[in-house]
């Protein structure tokens, strides 16, 4: 792996951060609504739990997100490696004749 300069180290830091603070904003936004949804189901209609649904498949999505950032965003370069494949096959492709 090649060494980082300071400013790549930098950059990528924030990066990061600002993707785990997503993640964190996303969690927060999931408990204010589901608790709501929660609520009306419960105190409101009491007709059958229809605010599972919304949880689960809204879950879901929240576990995907934080397995890209908390898994694979922390060190595995799949991003990078991707970006630098994709690269190197377009070069190639614009050096052919």
């Amino acid at each position: 792996m090649n060494r980082m300069s300071p400013e790549d180290i930098e950059r990528l830091a924030h990066k990061r951060a600002a993707a785990k603070l997503g993640w964190y904003f996303h969690l927060a936004v999931y408990i204010l609504v589901n608790s709501f949804l929660f609520a009306l189901a419960y105190f409101g209609l009491r007709s059958r739990p229809w605010s599972m649904y919304p949880l689960l498949g809204w879950g879901l999505g929240l576990a995907l997100h934080g397995a890209s950032v908390f898994l694979i965003g922390k060190g595995t370069n799949l991003r990078e490696k991707l970006v630098q494949q994709e690269r190197e096959r377009l070069q190639r492709q614009n050096d052919a004749p």
